[in-house]
């Protein structure tokens, strides 16, 4: 009997041995107002060639129905890193400025802490855009004390990368707690001779009010060392750097996490020089040409180092394209939506379908494959956890349904749960296999589309399908005031009923 027990023992820790030594490095990159469309593999018209995300979707998956739990940068970003729709949070509308309480509370689960505590080395770099505590007020800060309530307090070990979208300010290169150069002088946007929008560039001034009188408007925080277009190559450099002091690390059952967040094709277009004139959309298709080489070095890191076959690349956007997405079908013929209405802000499929690819050649079956089975960013952090053979709490991962059965099995079924999409201006959308009913918001109406056939949102067929309407009503009603809408334990929202919610009533969210 003894024996039996020793065996049995010694049979588990080679099980978890096994586990923990299969266990892939990830990387995710989050580029910034990418459009389905601005990925050449998704859109046979595109204008400009993304040979490394080809590469990924050829020796992946390409996920052609995955989708952003928003359409801005604040919201879908907590709902990437926590599992969990935004909404639920303080969070109702817009984004976050650079200095702000983080959205994500001490103590909430993140893909970060998920892994870190499961044995993997965590970094950040990039944008962050989720809140920071600076020491002092603008103007009067003591850059000498350390930056608070950031990525370092949320799961991650190491952190390089910048406050939020460049024109918010508190500009500078930021490692671990502090500002390798502190942002002590001024700028404002600037003309961008190469696109619609501005340019974060020198010269500087010394103060606000010296911005304000040299261009036109008050000076916002900035390091003298500071220039937009240097963002891609400086962040690609230290997401390269971080990972070779972990490499020996990995090979030895460490694995890593990076989460590396471009602020590519996002205002300001800056495409470095060499990188003008090449394809034919202008500034902004030299810019996710400029991306997608960058994408193109980390591959060829984790070649040249030995940690290609188990690292799982996820590469994915934080929402649809900017406004300017209409001027580049003008002007270009280019459809940064790709067949979709609407892009950045809006509740149709523009604003929140996007490229979606996942390549890791040591656990993809049949890679090449196309995936139609739809998924959401948060998905991710209940992915990781099976993948990692760890279990989610009922207070994490609430919006989080794992899809790691498609990664293995290429005949999987996967069913989503019903999908909730939010815009910018608090509207809400659930999705439910094709149907897709765009709930009523103040004064605009419902809507009902089929996208299995009208993909582009043409038909509002409400009136022939009421019966499916009230079914989704139903259901949204349910997923928001349970919490979660996933199955467990009914969760807290973080606030009571609030005005976006205009199909039902304070009652009926209680």
């Amino acid at each position: 009997m003894k024996l039996n027990h020793i065996a049995l023992l010694i049979l588990s820790i080679f099980s978890v041995i096994a586990r923990a030594d299969n266990r892939p490095n990830i990387i995710v990159i989050y580029t910034d107002d990418q459009g389905y469309g601005d990925a050449s593999c998704l859109n046979p018209n595109a204008k400009f060639q993304t040979p490394n995300l080809d590469r990924l979707a050829k020796e992946g998956i390409a996920f052609t129905n995955a989708h952003c739990s928003d359409t801005v940068c604040t919201p879908s970003r907590y709902g990437l890193l926590t599992g969990r729709y935004s909404w639920r949070t303080t969070l109702k509308t817009g984004v976050f400025g650079a200095e702000r309480e983080c959205l994500i509370k001490d103590g909430r689960m993140t893909l970060a802490s998920l892994l870190r505590d499961n044995g993997y080395n965590t970094a950040m770099v990039g944008k962050w855009h989720l809140g920071m505590d600076f020491s002092g007020d603008a103007g009067k800060r003591d850059w000498t004390q350390p930056v608070k309530d950031m990525p370092l307090d949320k799961g991650f070990d190491y952190f390089f990368g910048i406050p939020a979208s460049l024109n918010y300010g508190v500009l500078a290169w930021f490692e671990g707690r502090h500002a390798k150069v502190p942002p002590t002088v001024y700028t404002n946007k600037k003309p961008n001779k190469r696109h619609v929008d501005y340019r974060i560039m020198p010269p500087y001034q010394a103060t606000p009010q010296a911005t304000k009188k040299a261009i036109g408007k008050p000076g916002m925080e900035v390091a003298p060392d500071f220039i937009d277009n240097q963002c891609l190559t400086r962040f690609t450099d230290k997401a390269i750097e971080w990972m070779t002091t972990k490499r020996d690390a990995a090979k030895s059952g460490k694995p890593f996490f990076v989460y590396l967040p471009f602020t590519s094709p996002h205002y300001p277009v800056c495409p470095l020089p060499e990188f003008h004139g090449m394809g034919e959309c202008g500034g902004y298709g030299e810019f996710v040409i400029e991306t997608d080489y960058h994408v193109g070095r980390i591959l060829r890191f984790l070649d040249a180092e030995g940690l290609d076959d188990n690292t799982m690349v996820v590469f994915t956007s934080d929402n649809g394209p900017e406004k300017s997405w209409q001027q580049r079908i003008k002007d270009f013929g280019h459809h940064s939506n790709g067949p979709y209405r609407g892009g950045k802000r809006d509740i149709y499929e523009g604003g929140h379908r996007v490229p979606f690819f996942i390549r890791w050649p040591a656990g993809i079956k049949s890679p090449g494959r196309i995936c139609d089975d739809q998924i959401c960013q948060t998905d991710l952090l209940a992915t990781f956890a099976q993948l990692i053979d760890s279990d989610l709490p009922n207070d994490a991962g609430e919006d989080s349904q794992s899809f790691a059965t498609i990664l293995s099995t290429p005949a999987a079924d996967h069913k989503r749960l019903p999908l909730i999409s939010h815009s910018s201006n608090g509207r809400f959308a659930i999705t439910d296999g094709v149907w897709k009913l765009v709930m009523s918001h103040r004064k605009q109406k419902e809507e009902l589309y089929n996208l299995s056939s009208d993909p582009g949102e043409t038909t509002n067929v409400l009136a022939q399908h009421e019966a499916t309407a009230t079914r989704l009503r139903t259901a949204i009603t349910e997923i928001v005031r349970n919490g979660r809408s996933t199955p467990g334990a009914k969760q807290s929202n973080d606030t009571g009923y609030w005005n976006d919610l205009t199909w039902m009533t304070d009652d009926d969210f209680r």
